[in-house]
């Protein structure tokens, strides 16, 4: 019985030096060199792995470093202090870098943007392309304010604050992430001393603008005919009406019955979405005619 044993363990022990032996032999045969800049270069990164430099992770960023593929600097999170101990490593300087922070393009809070209706069901921003108008607020080009743009940040930067969505530029880490989470695309990467930015977005006539929003953008051109550098310009300004007709075309097609209730200041309160929006194409086709 106990030779028995002691055979079993002396076999399984050789099995394993020969396995062993063999797997040595294989692991350095068959080793991946990696660029030992690579791994110094990922030990100064944040890890925050939140794909703003365009990248998968904070390893692919690194490995894109140490090839020469990406600038030293590309780390949108970590900035001027993470590149030059990027640049360091990399034998290269990192040079000057202009400090961004993320920007709402509106300024339609509660009180200010006015609503055609009121909206019960999903709160979602992407949603809002399959109800009418595209939402509640007047303004088809504002902020919804149901936080795709906080849900998507990771570092808790950006809020929902009186309906529409402000970036704290103190923890914004410029990761794009609320760019991207944005259906209206509302949100841009600015320079953080900035001292005048437009926050507005609306293409509208700027008699629609001020029937929607007592803030907007009305398009009036003083700034553009007042600016001495010739820095601001109006670009884009009128969408005419045709263009609301097409979205409403569209929606009629894309809506069910089941979807979304909405109650508004009428005596359709209560009606599904459905009704209600073809009653207002129905209104729009006869206001064209």
């Amino acid at each position: 019985m106990i030779t028995g044993i002691i055979v079993a363990a002396v076999v399984v022990g050789c099995v394993g030096i020969i396995l062993g032996f063999f797997l040595g032999i294989a692991g350095e045969k068959f080793k991946v060199e990696t660029d030992p800049r690579e791994d110094a270069i990922l030990e100064v990164l944040p890890g925050n792995n939140c794909g703003g430099c365009g990248y998968a992770g904070c390893s692919g960023l690194a490995a894109a470093i140490a090839k020469g593929e990406a600038p030293v600097n590309q780390c949108p999170v970590g900035g001027e202090p993470v590149a030059a101990k990027v640049g360091e490593i990399m034998g290269v300087s990192a040079g000057a870098s202009v400090k961004k922070v993320a920007f709402v393009k509106c300024a339609g809070t509660c009180e200010k943007a006015k609503q055609d209706y009121e909206y019960t069901g999903v709160e979602d921003c992407a949603a809002m392309a399959f109800v009418p108008n595209g939402g509640p607020k007047s303004c088809n080009y504002g902020c919804l304010g149901f936080g795709n743009c906080v849900k998507a940040c990771p570092f808790d930067a950006i809020h929902v604050v009186d309906g529409i969505a402000k970036v704290d530029p103190k923890v914004c880490k410029v990761c794009g992430k609320c760019v991207a989470a944005c259906p209206k695309h509302l949100i841009e990467l600015v320079p953080y001393e900035a001292m005048h930015l437009v926050q507005c977005s609306s293409k509208d006539k700027g008699k629609d603008v001020m029937s929607a929003c007592s803030v907007g953008c009305i398009g009036c051109h003083l700034c553009e005919k007042n600016c001495p550098s010739d820095a601001v310009h109006v670009v884009e300004h009128c969408i005419h009406r045709s263009g609301k007709m097409y979205r409403l075309r569209n929606l009629c097609r894309k809506v069910s019955e089941k979807d979304y209730f909405i109650t508004r200041n009428n005596p359709m309160q209560g009606q599904p979405a459905w009704g209600i929006f073809m009653q207002s194409f129905s209104e729009h086709e006869n206001q064209e005619a």
